[in-house]
C-alpha cells in the first residue's frame, strides 16, 4: 500500500504554486536537486505524473490538479486542528471553479450558481472571459466547468461535453408604450429601432432569417455582444432588445420593461461545458443535475 509522505506533499504544493523547481527550492531554502527528487518520489508513490513541462515552467496535469486540491485540504485541515484546539472557529469547504462567457446573461449565471450560494461546504471561484480563453483554462484544469450560450464541438484532441442546461425563446423587450397602439408583428419591425446581438450570435442568425423571409429590413439602433448592455439600452428606451426573458427578469417583474413579441421558433440555449476527466469535480454534477431537476 502506498505511503503518503507529507514532506513530499509540502514540496509538491510549493512547486505547484511557483510553477518552477528553482523558485520553489528558493522559497523552501533547499537545493533544486533535492526538491526534484522529492517530487519524483511523490509521483512514484501516487502512480501519476503531476506536472507537464511547458517551455521553462511546470504545468499541473489533471492528476496534479486533483492532488493539489487534496494537498490544500490536508494543510487546511491541519490549520483547522490548531484553530479548533485553540477554540477558534473554522470550516472546511469544497471548491467549484466556474468560468462564464463574459457576454452571458448575469441572471442566468446567478440561476446556475443558486444551489451553491450560502452553502457552508462550498467555495465558489468565478472567472469570466472569452469562450476560447475559458476553454484553455478548462483544459489546464484551472476551471471545472464553463457556462456558455454556445456548444463546443467535440473531437479527438478536445473531448468537450456540452450539457444543455436550458433553452428559452427570445423576445423583443422594451419600455411600455403610453398612448400608442400595441406592437404589430411583423409590420412594426420596419419602423421600430431594434437592439440586436451581433452577427456571430446564433440568435441573430435565426432572427435575420425571419426578417429575410418576411421581406423586412429592420431599423437597427445598435448591435451589442453583451446581454447586460442590451438590457441597459432597453431600459433607457433606445429600442426593442432581442433577448431571452431571463436577461430582464427583474425589469419584467417591476414593470419597467415588457415583452412586445415572442419568437417561438428562435431559442437561446445555455450550456455547461466540461472536459472528459478521470477525476471529475462532483459539484459539477450538482450544477448540471440542478437544471435537470427543475426541467
Amino acid at each position: 500500500m502506498a505511503f503518503l509522505n507529507f514532506h513530499h506533499l509540502r514540496y509538491f504544493r510549493a512547486i505547484a504554486n511557483d510553477g518552477t523547481l528553482t523558485g520553489a527550492a528558493n522559497r523552501l531554502g533547499v537545493s533544486q536537486s533535492s526538491i526534484s527528487v522529492q517530487l519524483r518520489q511523490l509521483e512514484e508513490s501516487l502512480g501519476q505524473a503531476l506536472f507537464l513541462r511547458e517551455k521553462k515552467s511546470l504545468v499541473l496535469t489533471e492528476a496534479g490538479r486533483i492532488a493539489l486540491d487534496y494537498a490544500e485540504s490536508i494543510f487546511r485541515a491541519g490549520d483547522e486542528m490548531l484553530a479548533t484546539l485553540s477554540h477558534q472557529p473554522s470550516s472546511r469547504r469544497r471548491i467549484l471553479r466556474v468560468g462564464s462567457v463574459a457576454t452571458l446573461s448575469r441572471n442566468f449565471q446567478l440561476k446556475a450558481l443558486q444551489p451553491f450560494i450560502g452553502r457552508d461546504d462550498v467555495e465558489l471561484v468565478l472567472r469570466s472571459g472569452s469562450q476560447a480563453d475559458l476553454l484553455r483554462q478548462l483544459r489546464a484544469h484551472t476551471l471545472d466547468v464553463v457556462l456558455s450560450n454556445q456548444a463546443v464541438r467535440k473531437d479527438a484532441e478536445k473531448p468537450w461535453h456540452s450539457h444543455l442546461l436550458e433553452e428559452q425563446v427570445v423576445a423583443l423587450v422594451g419600455r411600455k408604450w403610453r398612448g400608442r397602439k400595441v406592437f404589430r408583428f411583423p409590420g412594426d419591425l420596419g419602423r421600430e429601432p431594434l437592439l440586436l446581438p451581433t452577427a456571430d450570435s446564433a440568435v441573430r442568425g435565426a432572427f435575420d432569417l425571419v426578417m429575410e423571409r418576411a421581406g423586412i429590413r429592420p431599423v437597427i439602433a445598435a448591435e451589442v455582444d453583451d446581454m447586460a448592455m442590451l438590457r441597459l439600452l432597453a431600459r433607457e428606451g433606445a429600442g426593442l432588445a432581442l433577448v431571452p426573458p431571463v436577461v430582464v427578469t427583474g425589469e419584467l417583474e417591476r414593470g419597467s420593461l415588457k415583452i412586445h413579441h415572442r419568437f417561438d421558433d428562435i431559442r437561446e440555449r445555455f450550456f455547461a461545458i466540461t472536459p472528459s476527466r478521470r477525476f471529475p469535480n462532483l459539484l459539477v454534477d450538482d450544477l448540471v443535475n440542478g437544471f435537470a431537476d427543475v426541467g
